[in-house]
């Protein structure tokens, strides 16, 4: 089995199996809560994308993967993780604009994790050298598929 292959079966099977922990778990949990109080450990999923900014350290992976999508991938899911991390001081605090701040870092989430998926697809970023990055993407990022 190739690489590539083995890349977007990890993710896929990340995917299934996060989503059966999050029906059977998660969701029940979070419906017994009130909604600021659901919506902290949901942000607290985004908050670890910080990680991201792992691209920059040198030997890290490929040096031939495009500096442009490095710079995207890393920053993002900084400001991802950044706006998560404001949002859940926002509930716990009960400030006014703590709601729609979620909708801010959930939107922005949204729209950087569509920006890698297509800059994975376009580069096939999976035949580059990722090293153990590769392994943090295999199971962090599938988290991130469940919007808030």
């Amino acid at each position: 089995m190739d690489t590539i292959t083995i890349f977007w079966m990890q993710i896929l099977t990340s995917v299934f199996v996060f989503g059966i922990v999050a029906a059977w778990y998660v969701w029940p949990s979070l419906t017994k809560r009130s909604r600021n109080s659901a919506l902290v450990p949901l942000l607290f999923v985004q908050v670890p994308r910080y990680v991201g900014m792992t691209l920059f350290i040198p030997y890290m992976v490929d040096p031939k993967l495009p500096r442009e999508f490095i710079s995207n991938a890393a920053y993002g899911d900084l400001l991802e993780a950044a706006l998560a991390f404001a949002s859940i001081f926002a509930l716990r605090g009960n400030w006014r604009a703590a709601v729609p701040l979620v909708w801010v870092a959930n939107t922005w989430g949204f729209i950087d994790l569509l920006n890698g998926l297509r800059g994975v697809l376009q580069l096939n970023v999976p035949s580059f050298n990722l090293g153990t990055f590769g392994i943090s993407i295999r199971f962090t990022r599938p988290w991130s598929l469940f919007p808030i």
